[in-house]
């Protein structure tokens, strides 16, 4: 059983000096209103209670008192672990931070009238852009009289965005800006989400050469195993001798 605690005293109030706000709740004996509507530690309503009665219902508890609305009429109270409950947000934001993602624009420019080797190298560069998670902004330019037939663009870009349909949706429709016509592709998989298959291609792929290496080797070793074993060749008596002396 836990020994009682005196609710703690130095917690950081709501205002600093200077003006500034903080981002802190009031805590145990910073709430100086008279009465509070006070909240169980499991989230059960309690009813409006004088202070006192609360900061010593948070001492026999062994637990904080914490203001948790103090715009409400009386402000809102809750038991809790302060300690704990300042940790679990703090993880919870350090996760929210590794999980945000910041997504990039690419930007790709065609002409209204593109060769189809130049298109499908663009349509390429497109295809990458969105399997590493980013965002295409397509602007095609027009020149002269081209201006006057903005269908043509919008042919275009209709077809890459279809040709890319697994990959990637319209995230802002064609339109035309004077000389210029864009369209957005958005991603259909998340910035993470690529980063991470792109790392398990990697690794995939090195282990493939690992494997490939490894494989070599044992044919090497095998084939040195399997090749027969050299005789040495023994020298005759008569070989041993120097032809110059006589026997």
């Amino acid at each position: 059983m836990h020994a009682a605690r005196k609710p703690r005293s130095r917690a950081s109030a709501a205002t600093t000096t200077g003006g500034h706000i903080s981002t802190e709740l009031r805590i145990n004996d910073r709430i100086r209103v008279p009465e509070v509507r006070l909240v169980g530690p499991n989230g059960e309503t309690v009813g409006i209670v004088p202070t006192p009665d609360a900061l010593r219902l948070a001492q026999e508890a062994d637990l904080d008192l914490v203001e948790i609305a103090p715009q409400g009429k009386p402000p809102v109270c809750k038991l809790m672990d302060y300690g704990k409950f300042k940790y679990e947000n703090a993880q919870k934001a350090r996760e929210a931070r590794r999980n945000q993602t910041n997504v990039i624009i690419k930007e790709m420019k065609l002409r209204p009238k593109i060769d189809k080797h130049d298109y499908e190298t663009k349509k390429g560069h497109v295809v990458r852009f969105l399997n590493a998670g980013d965002k295409v902004k397509i602007t095609i330019m027009f020149r002269g009289r081209e201006q006057h037939r903005p269908e043509l663009g919008f042919r275009l870009l209709q077809k890459l965005a279809e040709d890319v349909e697994e990959l990637g949706f319209v995230e802002s429709s064609p339109k035309q800006d004077g000389r210029n016509m864009t369209m957005v592709i958005g991603p259909h998989k998340k910035k993470a989400d690529a980063k991470v298959e792109a790392k398990e291609a990697k690794e995939e792929k090195a282990a493939e050469r690992a494997a490939d290496e490894a494989a070599e080797k044992a044919e090497r070793t095998a084939a040195n195993a399997a090749r027969p074993a050299s005789i040495p060749k023994v020298k005759r008596r008569s070989e041993n001798l120097d032809p110059d002396i006589d026997v």
